[in-house]
């Protein structure tokens, strides 16, 4: 893999992960842009110990434009977008509409004694798996998957560096039933200055099992307690296993873990990174098998933070979808967005029985 960066008219970084060694890509970004907005507020929730970001910048973003205007595809002509270059393997290039930055215009001032606030210090960057705009993540070959996974690689570990810093989160929103806002096929990374409330509940059970185990890894007993009795397991080869978990909250969701225990994408092997793509590619085509169409999904990476407890933690991919029927869809309602308790319309059992059959 070639790796190849520039910057872009505004000053933003963009990085070319290239399968080809001989690729160039000296193109300039030809746009007159005006310089990115300043880094959003953070402000603290007292009452649920929580940190809330407030990006009003993010309310201008390019919402679903035609396809002739998709700010993802290459540059050709005078069709100018955030990639200078006429063809692209993958690219991962800084948000236009941050809602992470390190460009901190001032220190924001105090709301209350009980709501502090402090600039929202990070980076919010996107992922493009390929230059076709009618592709999809399923569509890729393995050797694509592995190049994403090696640029995902890539950037947890210098995103990691940045100051300030604390846990990096690779993702992709598949879907306007999911609320994406361009139909290229993309991903995101958020470099997070906090813990974030999920992962922070991760490790908090993490922590209590290993000490009633003497350190046992609780996502690696899981993991293997799934793996023993199969019931859940819709696809599995030498270095990972995809299965539903027990208490899954969405109807149609499942985990994707190494077997070896290790707390991020860069700690993989290479044989891991190369088995992880037929696997994933295989569970995709399930998803969309299941209605014989495309599905709505959310793809979201569980790395250990970047300073703290990796011990604890086990890498995983989480895949779910809101679509509960071919005409339903699962909305967070009273009981789930109100209280924070998921109802589940599918057992898993039965989700896992038809993603095998799909």
């Amino acid at each position: 893999m070639k790796r190849t960066a520039i910057d872009l008219a505004d000053g933003r970084e963009l990085i070319y992960f290239d399968e080809r060694d001989d690729a160039v890509r000296d193109q300039p970004d030809r746009r007159d842009l005006p310089p990115p907005p300043p880094a959003s507020q953070l402000r603290y929730d007292p009452l649920t110990d929580e940190w809330v970001a407030v990006a009003v910048h993010r309310q201008t973003r390019t919402f679903l434009p035609p396809a002739n205007e998709c700010p993802l595809d290459p540059s050709v002509g005078d069709h100018l977008t955030e990639i200078p270059a006429p063809d692209y393997d993958v690219v991962v290039f800084e948000n236009r509409f941050p809602s992470l930055s390190g460009r901190v215009a001032e220190e924001p001032g105090e709301i209350t004694p009980f709501t502090p606030v402090r600039p929202g210090l990070g980076r919010c960057e996107v992922v493009c798996f390929t230059s076709d705009h009618n592709a999809s993540f399923a569509s890729l070959p393995p050797r694509r998957v592995r190049t994403v996974l090696d640029a995902l690689a890539d950037r947890t570990e210098a995103l990691g560096d940045l100051p300030g810093v604390e846990q990096i989160f690779c993702f992709e929103n598949r879907g306007v039933e999911i609320g994406v806002t361009l139909h290229h096929p993309h991903g995101q990374i958020y470099a997070y200055p906090f813990v974030t409330p999920r992962t922070r509940a991760l490790l908090a059970a993490a922590r209590r099992h290993a000490e009633r185990t003497g350190g046992s890894n609780l996502y690696a007993d899981v993991l293997a307690a799934e793996r023993a009795t199969g019931d859940r397991v819709v696809a599995e080869n030498e270095h990972w296993t995809a299965f539903v978990p027990a208490a899954a909250r969405w109807p149609f969701e499942v985990h994707v873990a190494p077997h070896r225990p290790v707390p991020d994408i860069p700690a993989l092997s290479d044989s891991e990174r190369d088995a992880f793509g037929p696997l994933y590619l295989d569970l995709l085509r399930r998803f969309d098998g299941l209605f014989d169409m495309p599905m709505p999904y959310i793809s979201a990476w569980h790395q250990a933070p970047v300073r703290i407890d990796r011990e604890l933690g086990h890498l995983h991919l989480q895949l779910f979808s809101i679509r509960r029927a071919e005409d339903k869809l699962k909305f967070l309602a009273g009981s789930e967005s109100g209280m924070g308790v998921f109802i589940n319309d599918i057992s898993p059992e039965r989700a896992a029985d038809l993603l095998r059959a799909a």
